[in-house]
């Protein structure tokens, strides 16, 4: 493991708004800085009650004004819902004001409804049909400008801001591989195939100008506490999450529960945790002991944590013990 960062969807909880929940993830992203995380990932998703970094280089550019030294990420930008010169400009942009420190991660699915890709203009039928002649042309406008050139970021040209694909099958890991660029697994959320993808991504890997040999990450959930009762009931408002996206019913993220049987019927629960199987839950001792498992079977050049939680203290002292004990893989490393 070469770094260790921290993905946030910023959630919006019952009773609150996406301003505090926006402040909340800047809290959480110098919390996250001082313990060493490399990198501040946020993603797209529309039209979801409960995620509030839909305009996800805004979100990052409030994050970024509010830290010194931490990367902001997008984890990531849905390409198909976006034309490549928009997303370019705007990252440029960013990347001018906050030289060294933005990375660009591109998802191929629409991070939303097929109903909410028409809002956004897209057709939901065809938009990930262009995605890797977009990533190409997206890789272009970060380029130096070429003399003739009558398409340009500005900013953006010359600035070649870091470009990862992501991914939660084996398209994006192959895609990745081809274009010799740093890929990242949504194993937080759909595990089935990550072992898999790392396989392919690493094996049929190309040396290019972006990345000499590949670079890999992956993430997992993280609900850390002093006891593995109380980090358990931390859980139950991303399984509540869950089930409310799977019926069609997502809403501001809600209180947890005692009780985590009583959330929803056996058999919901049960694709949940199929979901939610890369998820450290316990206490310190529990933690550390499933991330040396996961660090040790994936062998990730970066993992990536994350964990929506109600109560934002409860958060803050989740990602304290993860980055701790990941500062302490990492000196352990060292020696």
């Amino acid at each position: 493991m070469q770094a260790y960062s921290l993905l946030d969807l910023s959630p919006i909880t019952e009773g609150s708004d996406a301003g505090r929940a926006l402040w909340n993830s800047r809290s959480l992203a110098r919390h996250a800085e001082d313990l060493g995380y490399r990198r501040f990932w946020m993603a797209e998703h529309h039209n979801m009650p409960g995620v509030a970094s839909a305009a996800t280089a805004v979100a990052l550019g409030y994050v970024a004004a509010g830290t010194e030294r931490i990367r902001v990420a997008a984890g990531g930008v849905m390409l198909p819902n976006h034309s490549p010169l928009v997303v370019a400009e705007q990252f440029g942009t960013l990347a001018s004001v906050y030289p060294g420190r933005v990375d660009l991660g591109l998802g191929r699915a629409p991070g939303t409804d097929g109903a909410t890709m028409m809002a956004l203009r897209r057709d939901p039928t065809t938009a990930a049909d262009h995605f890797p002649e977009d990533v190409q042309e997206l890789l272009h406008y970060f380029a130096p400008e070429e003399p003739g050139q009558k398409v340009r970021a500005v900013p953006g040209a010359g600035l070649r801001v870091p470009v990862w694909l992501l991914g939660s099958s084996l398209y994006s890991a192959q895609l990745a591989a081809a274009l010799g660029l740093p890929f990242a697994f949504a194993s937080h959320f759909a595990p089935a195939m990550l072992d898999r993808a790392l396989h392919l991504y690493r094996e049929q890997f190309e040396p290019s100008e972006y990345l000499e040999a590949p670079y890999a990450a992956a993430a997992i959930n993280v609900f850390a506490g002093d006891s593995r009762e109380e980090a358990r009931r931390l859980m139950t408002s991303v399984e509540q999450q869950f089930i409310a996206l799977r019926r069609g019913t997502p809403g501001p993220l809600q209180p947890p529960v005692d009780d985590p049987e009583s959330i929803a019927p056996h058999a919901e629960r049960q694709q949940v945790a199929q979901a939610l199987a890369e998820t450290a839950v316990g206490d310190q001792s529990d933690v550390a002991d499933f991330i040396d498992r996961f660090l040790e079977r994936t062998r990730v050049d970066e993992l990536i944590v994350t964990g929506a939680m109600y109560d934002h203290d409860a958060r803050l002292e989740s990602f304290r013990i993860a980055g701790e004990i990941l500062a302490n893989r990492m000196s352990q490393q060292r020696r």
